[in-house]
């Protein structure tokens, strides 16, 4: 993958984050409304440590994870060992960059493709959708994470970095946390460069209204006051206009 590599490090040291916690929790809550019944084909596309791969895999899916980091899927299969013996026969793993997608696997070979917060990382996303999309089963799903461009100038402006946010008016590029810089879509864009594959929009959420902002560092609160935020972001996510302020977009698509 371009990009992300080099920011790696940095992305490792904050699992368990606030941040982290919430994004994990609202893209989890989100897509379980719109997934088949168990036991379906998923693929995670770059599936970094595997916190979603994990959960659907226990929940009965039938998962495979690629991702090109070495690290992060020593984690995963490290984690994988300490679950049943049953999940564990559900995740497959291989280790190569996710623009390799098409070498790897047939047309159609999945009911659920995932892909989140990767879209980023490239340049030109257009040759990856193509990928994804090819890989959508008839009547299929299609999940990705995607740095909200419509609303690139919230957190800078939050914080009072003025000169950044400014920028973020006119480009669609940005620094991120990990020290990367990447790239941010537009839901319209985004929507309708999955028409044209043929895949049609079935739900958009928004992911972290109201705690972008917080520290890199910042703890998980207790468990009271962890489950009244994730509620609140929950209800944001899902409700305009609040949703369409979020740091990121999670578009849902379903091949017809």
């Amino acid at each position: 993958m371009t990009g992300f590599a080099a920011g790696e490090e940095r992305w490792r040291a904050r699992l368990g984050t606030l941040r982290q916690v919430v994004r994990q929790e609202l893209v989890s809550r989100q897509l379980t409304a719109h997934l088949p019944q168990a036991p379906s084909r998923v693929l995670d596309a770059g599936c970094g440590q595997g916190t979603q791969l994990l959960r659907l895999a226990r929940a009965g899916h039938h998962v495979t994870g690629v991702d090109s980091s070495s690290t992060l899927l020593d984690e995963l299969r490290h984690a994988l060992g300490g679950e049943p013996d049953d999940v564990r026969a559900r995740v497959r793993t291989v280790e190569d960059d996710i623009a390799n997608l098409a070498s790897w696997f047939d047309a159609g070979s999945f009911d659920v493709v995932l892909c989140h917060g990767v879209l980023m990382y490239f340049a030109d996303p257009e040759p990856l959708l193509d990928d994804l999309v090819r890989l959508v089963a008839p009547g299929g799903v299609l999940s990705l994470l995607v740095r909200n461009g419509d609303a690139l100038a919230m957190r800078p402006g939050l914080l009072g970095d003025w000169d950044t946010a400014l920028k973020a008016f006119e480009n669609s590029s940005y620094d991120n946390r990990i020290g990367v810089t990447a790239r941010a879509d537009r839901l319209g864009d985004l929507t309708a460069s999955l028409a044209d594959r043929q895949l049609a929009v079935r739900a958009w959420y928004g992911v972290r209204v109201f705690t972008d902002t917080a520290a890199n560092d910042a703890a998980v609160p207790g468990e009271p006051e962890l489950m009244a935020l994730l509620a609140c972001e929950e209800r944001a996510g899902a409700t305009d206009p609040y949703r369409g302020v979020a740091a990121l977009t999670h578009v849902i698509s379903q091949r017809p």
